[in-house]
């Protein structure tokens, strides 16, 4: 009796009597039993893996990232070089074009002067300026505004300051250009900073037409802005106003452009 009782209760625990719903049960059990009994359990055993897949995360976007970066780098580098070309390219059509004008304009030698008194607290058309002889200004010197503008003549010199007489003086004449077609005429002062000439009626001068003089080059001096008309006359009187403000300079450029002035100008 005793062979058999457990013969039959070894028959009951046997591998072939265990369902799959039984193992399965037994294996919920032992998982709860594992989770009250080491509740970190799972976390301890693959935090090592958790870790290593978010490393590997992190150094994958890093790799991406660092691509992206290269192109975006690539690209800009790109872009600084052609803009470096075109300025290269820029700066040698200007270098070329400065070589032109110096070779147009002959070099000469200048005093820079600030104007120290203008009218009215100068004598109307004239200028005393803050250069004298012990700076090298000379007698006949041309006077330079703003934009390379004659502007007058040194008329008297000190040892630190001298008197610039502006082309609208009266009694001071200079040789001039007017027009397109460059027609000469004699520019004379009519005070108060305005000058007159008087040209042939067939010139067809009109108001706006530019007035030039000599010096460094031909330079603007002026322009027309009235055309007085003598029906009687078989000649125009233009007036002329300076290119410049003469009683608002701040600073003049005195040169010596040689006897060509001289021999064209006259002084009171």
């Amino acid at each position: 009796m005793k062979r058999t009782f457990l013969a039959k209760r070894n028959a009951i625990f046997s591998p072939a009597n265990i369902s799959w719903g039984n193992a399965a049960l037994a294996a919920a059990v032992f998982l709860l039993l594992l989770r009250l009994l080491a509740p970190n359990l799972f976390w301890k055993i693959f935090t090592p893996a958790f870790r290593a897949s978010d490393a590997l995360a992190e150094a994958s976007h890093a790799i991406f990232v660092s691509f992206s970066d290269t192109t975006k780098l690539a690209l800009r580098n790109e872009e600084l070089a052609n803009e470096n070309a075109a300025l290269a390219n820029e700066n040698q059509a200007l270098t070329k074009k400065v070589e032109n004008i110096s070779g147009l304009v002959p070099d000469v030698d200048g005093v820079t002067a600030g104007v120290v008194a203008r009218p009215p607290l100068s004598p109307y058309d004239t200028l005393v300026l803050s250069a004298g002889s012990g700076d090298g200004v000379v007698l006949g010197m041309e006077a330079f505004g703003a934009g390379n503008v004659p502007i007058g003549i040194i008329s008297s010199v000190s040892s630190d300051f001298s008197r610039a007489t502006l082309f609208s003086a009266p009694g001071v004449t200079v040789n001039g250009w007017v027009g397109k077609n460059n027609l000469p005429l004699v520019i004379k002062g009519a005070g108060g900073g305005t000058m007159s000439a008087s040209v042939a009626r067939s010139a067809n001068i009109v108001v706006g037409d530019t007035v030039f003089a000599p010096g460094p080059g031909m330079l603007p001096i002026g322009r027309v802005v009235r055309v007085d008309n003598d029906p009687s006359s078989t000649s125009v009187t233009l007036r002329i106003t300076p290119a410049l403000n003469l009683f608002s300079i701040a600073w003049v450029s005195l040169r010596d452009t040689g006897a060509l002035l001289s021999a064209t100008s006259t002084l009171p």
